[in-house]
């Protein structure tokens, strides 16, 4: 695919270096400052208003399904790509969210006139080589009375999972969140139905939301790989840390859960802390299984401070397990307050 760029300045400067690194880990790039439509053209869009890449979504959904026929594939793009502009963003962005981790339901007619509920599958969570990771930058994107054009948006089989608001170096992060990210949410809503999750960085200086956290609820992603390394809070931390293929996949899958709060629908994402414990402790559970019996039960402790998050750890931990280990589970979480128990339930 032919790649253009645009002329040199402060933002490049951040901008640059991302692309950078994101091709290092085995995304493919693609410029969309002069994208041609078409589906022959630049990313495969009709319009500037298709915020999902269709012409990649059909050729994953045909690889990864090979036994499935053309009616079931077109049913999968048009229920992920239906409109839910009536559906507060964060409602819409569960729904497409299921649709991805739990796979399409479609009803296909068999030879005998009789219909039949498959599944389609989106993402291979297993293997990341079997999906497409493309990184856009400069995309023009059109609502019915706006048109604005994100920084970076991080494609996985054609649908825009990550979002990346970029600034200068001199410029105060918070701009990226109250200048920029706010005002995409209210005129460019459909880009963010089917996010993963959002990074906001001046390069320095970074954070990690999802489509419905407030400024305060954006956080700091300091580690790559373990608790003991030294922490640095920077754009190339953050996209090591969550955007390596293998890393991406897991967190989507594994480390999101919606909570139904008083002032509506909520999702988050695990914190850095909470994906290398739990990570951990998965790895130790692992390990155990197959070790003598006077190791056997000693899983080890898993600490956390006042308000960072040990329910929503304990979630983390219990739904990995359930989806990535074999077994007959059973879960016995102990509280000390109500809430609580509201919140694990």
């Amino acid at each position: 695919m032919k790649v253009h760029s645009r002329p040199f300045g402060e933002d490049e400067s951040v901008e640059q270096p991302t692309i950078a690194l994101f091709r290092s880990l085995g995304w493919d790039y693609c410029s969309a400052w002069t994208e041609t439509l078409g589906t022959g053209g630049t990313l495969g869009r009709s319009t500037k208003s298709e915020v999902i890449l269709i012409r990649d979504l059909r050729a994953a959904l045909e690889r990864l399904n090979p036994h499935l026929p053309a009616e079931a594939i077109d049913q999968a793009v048009n229920e992920i790509t239906r409109d839910r502009s009536a559906l507060h963003y964060s409602r819409a962005n569960r729904e497409v969210y299921e649709l991805i981790r739990d796979r399409v339901p479609v009803s296909i007619r068999m030879a005998d006139g009789s219909r039949q509920v498959e599944r389609v599958t989106v993402i291979d969570w297993d293997d990341p080589d079997n999906n497409d990771f493309r990184v856009v930058a400069q995309m023009w994107v059109h609502s019915d009375l706006y048109q604005r054009r994100p920084d970076l948006v991080g494609f996985v089989n054609g649908l825009p999972l990550v979002f990346i608001e970029l600034k200068a170096a001199h410029r105060n992060l918070r701009a990226a969140y109250d200048d920029n990210l706010t005002d995409y949410r209210d005129t460019i809503p459909r880009m963010f139905t089917p996010n993963g999750f959002i990074i906001l960085s001046n390069g320095a200086e970074s954070r990690v939301g999802t489509i419905s956290s407030q400024w305060e609820h954006f956080l700091e992603w300091k580690k790559i790989n373990s608790e003991g390394e030294q922490g640095r809070v920077s754009l190339e931390t953050v996209i090591r840390a969550m955007c390596e293929p293998t890393r991406l996949l897991d967190i989507v899958r594994n480390f999101t859960i919606f909570q139904e709060l008083p002032g509506g629908l909520v999702k988050m994402v695990a914190r850095n802390h909470q994906y290398l414990g739990v990570n951990n402790a998965l790895a130790r559970l692992k390990e155990l299984r197959f070790a003598p019996p006077e190791e056997r039960g000693k899983l080890g402790v898993f600490w956390h401070s006042q308000g960072s998050g040990k329910t929503i750890s304990m979630i983390f931990f219990t739904q990995k397990i359930l989806r990535t280990v074999s077994g007959n589970w059973t879960f016995v979480i102990v509280t000390d307050r109500e809430d609580l128990d509201d919140q694990a339930h």
